[in-house]
């Protein structure tokens, strides 16, 4: 099985808040806190499965809530959360 220590694979934040590629941010809010609510930590008794798919879909909101960050994410297919600790004048 060589080869698959380099292989990245990058979670598809739409398919996590349930919404598609051309979503209003109206309806990714919506969606963030329908998933937000059903799968809250608290609602499930410390379950760590369920504080995982919590975690998921707030990393997700983070992303596709920012339109920078949502525009860098579809256009690289991944999000790199240290690129946006600095920011660069005379970006764009």
């Amino acid at each position: 099985m060589e080869g698959n220590d380099n292989k990245v694979t990058h979670k598809d934040y739409y398919k996590v808040l349930e919404v598609d590629y051309d979503a209003t941010d109206e309806k990714i809010r919506f969606n963030y806190r329908r998933l937000a609510l059903k799968w809250h930590p608290d609602k499930h008794k410390s379950d760590s499965a369920v504080t995982a798919k919590f975690q998921e879909i707030n990393e997700a909101y983070k992303v596709l809530s920012d339109p920078d960050k949502r525009l860098d994410y579809d256009i690289t297919g991944n999000y790199e959360i240290d690129k946006y600790t600095l920011r660069v004048v005379g970006y764009l």
